[in-house]
């Protein structure tokens, strides 16, 4: 039904659809408290409706001007090309959220109620309550799965046909609702409350709804609106100007400049053309980023993107492919290889991690050793925590006393030796730097006061990782891995994910102070992460991009989300956003010098009958470089063109200027040296071929 986001039918420019739905949308904008969001366009409204009232007076007193009245029609115009530029920007999110909705489906859910299974409506789960779910199940809502292993279609929300893996423990027991499971048996913790689901909120976000300025954004409507205030105290000041002209010219009073033409010339010198294509440049940005894959919560993230210096990205499920598998035992001395094993599965029975699940298979295929069940054991499990750095179990022995078992990091297991008054060798230590130094994990196992040996836990960095990161590297930004392994372990891995530094031995306090060092030191910092762990470094960061396969917490700390969970798709954030600046900046530099041509083009033209000689020329007219045929045809003709131009420019504010990986002051020379002229060019050309066209059609 769906293919990926950034690829369904809706990715084209423009349908039929939306350029129809746009229409409706650009009269409905006309309400007042629309409209007064943007001060340049409404200030245009405002001439709109003014000029309105005088044709109306004329009409009405048999007085009727036709060029008031065209003058009437293009300053709506202008105001309707501004609403249809924000319309088709929205009717492309709008368009894109309805395809969302029809992923939606009402289904039920196997609700676990004290044990028993009971059917209810999806909408009337609640946060906290379980379910379960069997192949060919649509899950009813967003949660973590806390038991099982299932294949899960998530095309309805990634657009990818190829299932993922769902399971308990790790970063990758996050589902969505309005997903399928494709196989086996998982049962379901829901996260969210109904009405505030992922996709819920995937639609408010998509459709613009919750959109919000960004300070970007507000700084140039603040700019825009202090140019039209000085715009405006010039035209109110060009009555005086002319009375005194007309009187030294012996012209009467009544051929001064009229209402219409203030207006007109007002709205040709505000910056209309960047005033009417603003919000379209913003949720466009929004809408590529989206055709990515990636969803932004604000728009504020996006430009935070396009000034990223520093990311932080978390090791497992981000640089490696995040399932380390268990592929040897290494025994210390004095210890067999098999007890090693047999300790080890014993500390991983309970752990639903791949790399747990991965030491319990390991020992029983090269040992035979067969998982015991958990209940005959009477033991108390240890689970992870990111503090403790590790796991494990306490066994009750036939004598009633406690064997503890645990197996961790090497530092972690060190401290825990030695709190039971043991030994931690220095063997076991070179054991744990040889496997480290290979780029793997190691996990040191002890019983009680004994480190019985080393677990060699294989990682795998993700294929073509380290090329995008020397691209990452030439846009000036600097990349950080963050992980919990050991120095040796990080330095290798480092090295062959070619990042530029790494923090080892992470816990997440570290991860924070990290960023708000970082910060402090007055850089942008952006972190991707998967895990619960992640979350409050997502949050603290500047952009804090969370894979949809991570949990929800990380999702929701973040305030992007990518659905491809490829970590290194923040290139095309940062893409994204530098690109997103670059495009308001070239339209906010034409749109300027749009309005300097058009100063030019315009005032000299309609002050050329002013001091005429006995001769019959006017001084003046050396200045009407254009050449336009009347004053009126001049008016006329920058009234069209400014409306126009609007139209124009829609592709360019939607599809956004060609990215370069270059610095910002060569972004502002080539600004300059494009859309500055070109702004200057455009509207001599323009106007002066709407002028000739006037005349030939017998307009004015």
């Amino acid at each position: 039904m769906m293919n990926k986001l950034g690829k369904r039918n809706i990715s084209l420019l423009l349908t039929r659809e939306i350029v129809g739905q746009a229409l409706k949308e650009s009269f409905i904008k006309l309400n007042p408290a629309v409209l007064v969001k943007n001060p340049v366009i409404f200030i245009v409204g405002i001439g709109a409706l003014m000029t309105t009232i005088i044709v109306s007076l004329d009409v009405f007193n048999n007085n009727f001007s036709g060029f008031n009245f065209q003058i009437m029609v293009w300053l709506w115009f202008t105001v309707l090309f501004a609403n249809f530029a924000e319309a088709i920007a929205e009717g492309r999110g709008k368009a894109q959220a309805d395809s969302l909705r029809k992923s939606r489906t009402k289904t039920k859910a196997r609700r676990l109620v004290q044990n028993k299974e009971e059917i209810v409506w999806a909408t009337d789960l609640k946060k906290g309550d379980t379910v379960i779910c069997l192949a060919g199940d649509n899950i009813p809502a967003d949660g973590d799965v806390i038991e099982g292993i299932a294949s899960v279609d998530e095309s309805a929300i990634t657009g990818e046909s190829a299932p993922v893996i769902r399971e308990s423990g790790g970063d990758r027991c996050a589902v969505t609702g309005g997903t399928k499971v494709l196989s086996d048996r998982i049962v379901i913790k829901v996260t969210s409350e109904p009405g505030n689901t992922f996709l819920d909120r995937m639609i408010a976000l998509v459709e613009g709804a919750k959109r919000q300025k960004t300070p970007n954004e507000i700084a140039l409507i603040i700019l825009l609106s202090g140019l039209t205030i000085i715009f405006l105290l010039v035209v109110a000041a060009l009555p005086a100007y002319f009375g005194y002209s007309l009187k030294a010219s012996g012209l009467p009073e009544s051929q001064n400049l009229p209402l219409p033409v203030l207006i007109s010339l007002l709205v040709c010198l505000i910056p209309t053309t960047i005033g009417g294509l603003l919000s379209a440049i913003g949720i466009s940005g929004m809408d590529r980023l989206l055709r990515k894959n990636v969803i932004a919560t604000s728009g504020k993230a996006i430009e935070a993107a396009g000034d990223t210096d520093v990311l932080l990205l978390d090791k497992t499920g981000t640089i490696t492919l995040g399932n380390r598998m268990a592929t040897e035992f290494i025994p210390a001395e004095g210890f067999t290889t098999e007890r090693l094993a047999n300790a080890a599965q014993l500390a991983s029975l309970a752990d639903e991690t791949p790399e747990g699940r991965s030491i319990v298979v390991l020992a029983k295929e090269k040992f035979n050793i067969r998982g015991r069940e958990v209940k005959q054991l009477n033991a108390t499990f240890i689970p992870f925590t990111a503090q403790s750095r590790m796991s494990g179990v306490d066994l009750k022995t036939t004598t009633g006393s406690i064997q503890k078992i645990r197996k961790g990091s090497s530092e972690a297991i060190r401290t825990f030796i030695q709190n039971n008054n043991g030994f931690y060798s220095q063997e076991i230590q070179n054991i744990v730097l040889d496997v480290a130094r290979r780029g793997a994990t190691p996990l040191v196992v002890a019983e009680d006061e004994k480190a019985l040996g080393v677990v060699h836990l294989k990682d795998i960095v993700k294929g073509g990782i380290k090329q995008r990161f020397a691209e990452l590297r030439k846009m000036g930004i600097k990349t950080v891995m963050i992980t919990g392994d050991n120095p040796q372990t990080a330095a290798a891995i480092a090295a062959e994910a070619g990042v530029d530094d790494f923090l080892a031995e992470a816990r997440p306090e570290d991860k924070l102070f990290r960023i708000r060092e970082e910060q402090a030191n007055g850089h942008l910092v952006g972190m991707i992460g998967d895990g619960t762990n992640d979350a409050p470094a997502l949050a603290q960061a500047d952009v804090g991009l969370a894979m949809n396969t991570g949990t929800q917490a990380a999702r929701e700390a973040g305030n992007m989300v990518d659905l491809d969970s490829n970590p290194t798709k923040l290139i095309e954030v940062v893409e994204t956003g530098k690109q997103l600046l670059m495009t308001r900046g070239a339209l906010t530099t034409f749109s300027i010098a749009n309005d300097v041509a058009k100063y030019f083009a315009i005032i000299p033209a309609i002050a050329t009958f002013l001091y005429v000689t006995s001769s019959g020329n006017a001084p003046l007219d050396a200045l009407n470089i254009m050449k336009l045929a009347t004053p009126e045809s001049a008016i006329l003709s920058a009234i069209i063109f400014n409306a126009l131009i609007i139209i124009f420019l829609i592709p360019l504010a939607m599809k956004g200027v060609k990215y370069r990986p270059i610095s910002a002051n060569r972004v502002l020379a080539l600004n300059i040296a494009i859309y500055g002229v070109g702004g200057l060019i455009v509207p001599f050309i323009g106007i002066k071929l709407i002028d000739m066209l006037l005349v030939f059609f017998h307009m004015i």
